[in-house]
């Protein structure tokens, strides 16, 4: 099958209206580190909004992904509490404060977890397979699923094009963090490449090591994506994530590694074979005509600690229509002394890196997201492109309009305290109504469907 040219399109979640800092996810260092602080949810979505409309201007196929509705009431009704929705909030915040932080959660801006993605130019029937991600290994993220599938529905709806999976069952044993976890490697974007799915454990091994933090992905659950997506096992690389890198704070391996094409860029701890990993994507590789370039960052550079608290390895690699690649970075990196002075000498020195861009995304940092947390990539035909919902590409009047938006319904400060106020929800409720609409989307979210009703 011959495919028409295509490019990587990046679309990235926008920030919602309740983010703040509970402290919800053990493990992410960041979000441990800043539990309980006053959050500015005006400035976060501002900050990405900089990030996707400067990457748009630099030519890149850019989308936008809405966020979830939060306070999530409907969350806390499963969890017992009834009555008003006012009245659960109140009741949530007396009672059991964790769990409405947890319903409160923004963690959906960060679409690198939204979804496993595989291109046409890879699977058995020749569509684009999405698989909405479980998250069940954290309860503020296990519900996201359902409204990320309709998210996707609406605006990859051509289903000649695009094949849509339910999330895998919320069983400890296919546990699925999305693409923070999956790379493609390819020649061309258009040619058929390589998945490279990376796992924390293998649930139905014998025995697993007793480790600091829980490691997230399983093998497991890379294994029926790759199979719900009719990828072919000549085309795939499964690879595990070294337990030191999950002790120092690599929750998901976009934290310590990053692809594109046929360059990786990597931590020298990032998998627990390096050296096997490395002759498995070569070979695989080498059979479709494509050379793999590992940029091996030493732990004598760069220390997995500095690794993971400057996001050097979170960041966005991308192809420069000239030729190289553009490594997009949190200024967290150029905060750091080892870690700038190492990218300074990556680009100087000739490699496939050749340009950096650092963006301000402290709210997010300090969340534990960077930029590659911020987007999830989908590799599109231009006759694919063309079957997305328009509404979604960002571009001047899309950026203005949503600048206005945020200005209107966002707070410039939130703190914990505030979450249990119903007057948020109203405010929630209200913006991603005037969203939904903004961006032609339709009825997204549960509010907008029970009334409906």
């Amino acid at each position: 099958m011959t495919h028409p040219i295509a490019m990587e399109a990046n679309f990235d979640g926008l920030v919602g209206p309740t983010h703040n800092y509970a402290g919800l996810s053990y493990g992410n260092l960041a979000s441990a580190s800043n539990v309980n602080s006053v959050s500015n949810p005006r400035a976060a979505a501002r900050q990405g909004l900089v990030k996707m409309k400067a990457l748009a201007d630099l030519g890149y196929a850019q989308g936008i992904l809405p966020p979830q509705e939060r306070p999530s009431v409907g969350l806390l009704r499963t969890l017992g509490f009834s009555g008003g929705d006012a009245h659960i909030l109140r009741q949530a915040a007396r009672r059991a404060p964790e769990l409405l932080a947890a319903a409160c959660s923004a963690s959906s801006m960060w679409t690198a977890n939204a979804a496993t993605v595989s291109p046409s130019a890879d699977t058995a029937d020749g569509r684009v397979h999405f698989t909405a991600a479980n998250l069940c290994s954290k309860l503020h993220r296990a519900t996201e699923h359902e409204t990320t599938s309709r998210i996707l529905a609406a605006i990859f709806s051509d289903e000649h094009r695009f094949a849509h999976h339910p999330a895998l069952p919320g069983w400890p044993t296919l546990g699925d963090e999305g693409a923070a976890n999956h790379t493609r490697f390819c020649g061309a974007y258009d040619t058929a490449g390589v998945a490279f799915f990376v796992y924390g454990r293998n649930d139905l091994a014998t025995a697993q090591p007793t480790r600091k933090f829980p490691a997230r992905q399983t093998l497991q659950a890379s294994q029926a994506i790759a199979r719900f997506h009719g990828l072919s096992d000549d085309r795939v690389v499964f690879a595990q994530q070294h337990p030191d890198a999950i002790d120092a704070g690599v929750f998901h391996n976009d934290v310590i590694a990053v692809g594109n094409q046929n360059v990786l860029f990597c931590h020298e701890q990032a998998f627990a074979d390096q050296a096997g990993v490395y002759a498995e994507l070569r070979a695989k590789l080498a059979a479709r005509g494509v050379a793999l370039d590992v940029i091996e960052v030493p732990r004598s550079a760069v220390s997995l600690d500095d690794a993971v608290r400057s996001y050097l390895f979170n960041s966005q690699l991308l192809a420069r229509a000239e030729g190289g690649m553009r490594l997009v970075v949190p200024q967290e990196c150029q905060e750091r002394v080892d870690v700038w002075r190492y990218l300074e000498s990556l680009t100087a020195g000739g490699g496939p890196i050749r340009e950096l861009k650092v963006f301000n995304l402290r709210e997010s940092m300090r969340n534990g997201g960077g930029p590659a947390c911020l987007r999830l990539r989908v590799v599109l035909t231009e006759a694919e492109r063309r079957a997305t919902h328009s509404g979604i590409w960002m571009n001047d009047t899309l950026f203005t309009s949503l600048n206005a938006w945020v200005d209107k319904h966002y707070r410039d400060r939130l703190s914990m305290a505030d979450l249990a106020d119903p007057s948020l929800l109203t405010e929630s409720r209200t913006a991603l109504d005037a969203l939904s609409q903004l961006l032609g989307l339709g009825s997204l979210y549960p509010f907008q469907r029970e009334g409906a009703g």
